[in-house]
């Protein structure tokens, strides 16, 4: 497999210098400044465009060679010999920083999302902590209650019972036979098996016992 160092520099967040002289030689001779057949060296480069070591502009050669857009003669210099090529290693040197630059902020988000995550559950736990902390002194609470046949109250209203005034707790719903009566009226009549569903203060449940039994 060919070495051509775009493979490389899309696993990378930031290309290496090396990388970054390559593409800028090649942007040179895709637009024609650098016309092929013409001969440059690294030592020019090095002293008005870059200011970069003479490893550097090897190994920026040396990445050129390999794709075949220059030919590099030793101690003597490099020779364009594709545009083309050019053309095309810029293409591939511009999608693999975009596809870097995404992965960068894909890995940016989700490092977000874990640690949104991670505050949610926190949050849960202490939410739950403090219900299960406080569940015993919380001033008004739902309770069930179920009429059984024979009790004294089938038939009759909330009205006629004077609920409120008798228990001190608020009838929320009824449950009847599949059905939920939410806030009933005054008119609600209690049949056999209905389910009270009451609001009230603890105090308040002996009460409604009494009342229903």
């Amino acid at each position: 497999m060919k070495k051509d160092g775009v493979l490389t520099m899309r696993n990378n967040p930031k290309p290496p210098v090396y990388s970054q002289v390559a593409f800028d030689i090649a942007t040179k001779i895709a637009s024609g400044e650098l016309e092929e057949n013409s001969k440059f060296t690294g030592r020019s480069l090095m002293s008005t465009e870059y200011g970069v070591s003479q490893e550097t502009i090897r190994r920026a050669f040396k990445q050129l060679a390999d794709m075949e857009i220059i030919s590099v003669q030793q101690n003597i210099g490099a020779t364009v010999i594709s545009k083309e090529k050019a053309v095309g290693y810029i293409e591939k040197f511009q999608t693999g920083k975009d596809i870097r630059s995404l992965k960068a902020e894909l890995r940016a988000l989700l490092d977000e999302r874990d640690k949104v995550n991670t505050r949610i559950v926190q949050l849960v736990d202490k939410i739950t902590d403090l219900g299960d902390r406080f569940k015993s002194s919380d001033p008004l609470r739902n309770y069930e209650f179920e009429i059984l046949p024979g009790s004294k109250i089938i038939g009759k209203s909330i009205r006629e019972l004077e609920f409120w005034q008798n228990t001190e707790a608020t009838i929320v719903a009824i449950k009847s036979g599949g059905k939920i009566n939410l806030s009933p009226g005054p008119n609600a009549v209690f049949e056999p098996y209905d389910i009270l569903v009451v609001a009230g203060k603890l105090d308040s449940v002996d009460r409604v016992k009494n009342l229903i039994k």
